[in-house]
C-alpha cells in the first residue's frame, strides 16, 4: 500500500498541488486520471520519489520516503517497476537484452538465473518468440509488453505506470490493460497507473483518484464514476461524444426511477 498524506508541491512560486490525501490498494490497478496540465504527473512525481513535497509525505507500507536514509531509498528503488510512457527500450539491445537490463543492475542473482528470470518475464507477457529481435523490428504493442516484462523483472511490489495505452490502437490498448490487471493481481503488487483513457478507466479502475487543478477531486472506483457528484469529474468523463450518450442513458434511468 502507498498513501499520499497532505501532499503539497510548488514550483517557482506556484502552488501545483494542493493538501492531497489518497491510498493506493495492494493487489489492486490504481489509477490516476485527470486533464493535461491537472497535476497528476507531478503528483506521480513525488510518489516515486523524483519529486519531494514541500508538506506532507508518501508512505510506502508505512515506510516514510521522507525519512528514509540512501541505504534505504536504494532498496526501496529495488522494490519499484516503471513502465514508461515510450516504452524507453534502448535500441541497440534485443528483447532479451532489455529486460536483462535490471537485472544486471540490481539482481544478486548469478548470470545464468538473471537469463532465466529474464526469458520468464517474456514468456509472461507472451513474447517467448521475440527474445532475439530489437525494437524496431516489432510493434508498439509488443514495445510496450517488453516494456512491461521489463518493469517486472525485480519481481517489484510497486509498479507505476505512465500513460501506458498512449499511441496504441483501442485493441491493443485494452490487451495491455488486461495484462497489467492480470499481472497486478497475480503477483499482489501496488500498481498505479497515470492515465487519461476512459476505457481504461472503465476497464481495470478498481480504484481511482482524479485530480483537479492539483486537488483530489474524487475517489472511487469503475462502479462509482458514473455517479460522482463532482462536475469537474462528470466534465472529464462526458467529454467525449460517446460518454455524453452514456450520461444521457443514466440520466433517463434516474427519471424513470423517480417516477
Amino acid at each position: 500500500m502507498i498513501k499520499a498524506e497532505n501532499v503539497s508541491k510548488w514550483f517557482d512560486g506556484q502552488r501545483i498541488l494542493y493538501d492531497i490525501n489518497a491510498t493506493f490498494e495492494t493487489g489492486k490497478t490504481n489509477l490516476i486520471i485527470g486533464q493535461s496540465g491537472s497535476g497528476k504527473t507531478v503528483f506521480m512525481k513525488c510518489l516515486i520519489g523524483l519529486l519531494h513535497p514541500e508538506e506532507g509525505q508518501i508512505l510506502y507500507d508505512g515506510r516514510a520516503i521522507r525519512n528514509m536514509n540512501n541505504d534505504e531509498r536504494r532498496q526501496l528503488r529495488t522494490e519499484i517497476g516503471m513502465l514508461f510512457q515510450g516504452s524507453a527500450l534502448f535500441d541497440n539491445e534485443t528483447v532479451l537484452g532489455n529486460v536483462m537490463f535490471p537485472l544486471k543492475m540490481f539482481s544478486p542473482l548469478s548470470h545464468a538465473g538473471q537469463l532465466e528470470r529474464a526469458r520468464f518475464c517474456i514468456d509472461r507477457v507472451g513474447l517467448s518468440n521475440a527474445d532475439n529481435k530489437y525494437p524496431s523490428e516489432i510493434s508498439g504493442g509488443m514495445q510496450k509488453r517488453v516494456a512491461i516484462a521489463r518493469a517486472i523483472a525485480l519481481n517489484p511490489k510497486y509498479l507505476f505506470c505512465d500513460e501506458p495505452n498512449s499511441g496504441l490502437d483501442p485493441k491493443t490498448s485494452i490487451l495491455i490493460d488486461e495484462l497489467l490487471s492480470d499481472i497486478t493481481h497475480e503477483y499482489g503488487m501496488t500498481t498505479i497507473i497515470n492515465t487519461h483513457d476512459m476505457n481504461s478507466v472503465l476497464g481495470i479502475g478498481e480504484n481511482i483518484v482524479f485530480i483537479n487543478r492539483g486537488h483530489c477531486d474524487w475517489t472511487g472506483n469503475d462502479k462509482t464514476i458514473f455517479r460522482s457528484k463532482s462536475q469537474s469529474l462528470n466534465d472529464f468523463v462526458f467529454a467525449s461524444k460517446l460518454f455524453q450518450e452514456v450520461k444521457l442513458v443514466l440520466e433517463r434511468e434516474a427519471e424513470s426511477n423517480g417516477k
